[in-house]
């Protein structure tokens, strides 16, 4: 096996435990790995703005953001990958037609294009998020590259609009009952650790990952080794080559410390 020289972490439920806290094992984990040499990343569907206490926390300077659309290395953008505006415009379209609201996020902001509702509300306030619910500004996307909308309905809800071209170039990953992604087709954090790794030289199988949600898959399967926090969806503990404890057991630390990193 490959000496690992850079470990990518997914924010949510695996550095944040469910009250979006570090647990104290988890700091000192990072810290320990910094000590030694090895690079710390975040890999996250959230966006720059929403994690930059975190990064100053953690004394992170490397993350792959978006899923993949917006990348940084040591604090300069590597890879910008925003939505077709015109796609957009035609999923904003029809989503408020059906009452289905969208937020849409650039790297420093977002704004949301109507009214906000209950599942607007329930999904945001998951997050956990340090500033004001975001304005609203339906015209946000036509002034800004967009690295990622939010698109608000429940799996009971008829989405069959969403695979009917040109829609279906889009991604779409559920992280909240109400809420899902929207990413570019073929955009993953799998594709966003691609880039960081061609930029530093280095091969997948000199990275890890550690992961809890749908859209930590490909991560996991893609790195040289992948681990799964013990609160995991089962197709993430599927796709891992370990699984830990979960992320209030300590299980970023244990993690490391059982694939010989601390």
């Amino acid at each position: 096996m490959s000496e690992i020289k850079i470990v990518f972490f997914d924010i949510d439920d695996t550095l944040y435990d469910q009250d979006k806290k570090i647990p104290e094992s988890t700091a000192e984990a990072i810290e320990k790995l910094q000590r030694k040499g090895i690079i710390t990343a975040v890999a996250t569907g959230r966006g720059p703005f929403m994690f930059a206490d975190l990064r100053r926390q953690l004394n992170i300077h490397t993350f792959v953001s978006y899923n993949g659309s917006y990348v940084v290395h040591e604090n300069e953008p590597v890879l910008r990958n925003p939505l077709s505006r015109p796609i957009l415009q035609e999923l904003e379209k029809e989503s408020s037609e059906i009452g289905n609201r969208l937020v849409f996020l650039n790297e420093q902001t977002m704004r949301i294009d109507g009214k906000k509702n209950d599942r607007v509300e329930k999904g945001i306030a998951s997050l956990k998020l340090n500033f004001p619910f975001p304005e609203e500004d339906p015209g946000f996307y036509k002034q800004h590259d967009i690295y990622q909308a939010l698109l608000f309905y429940s799996e009971r809800d008829d989405s069959s609009y969403l695979r009917k071209e040109p829609l279906n170039t889009f991604r779409y990953v559920r992280w909240h009952p109400y809420g899902v992604d929207v990413i570019p087709n073929g955009g993953s954090k799998a594709s966003g650790i691609g880039s960081i790794l061609e930029k530093m030289n280095l091969s997948a199988d000199e990275a890890c990952a550690f992961g809890d949600g749908n859209n930590d898959v490909e991560m996991l399967s893609f790195v040289g080794t992948g681990v799964a926090m013990g609160n995991a969806v089962a197709g993430v503990k599927k796709a891992a080559d370990f699984v830990t404890r979960p992320v209030n057991k300590d299980g970023v630390y244990y993690g490391l410390k059982n694939i010989g990193l601390l």
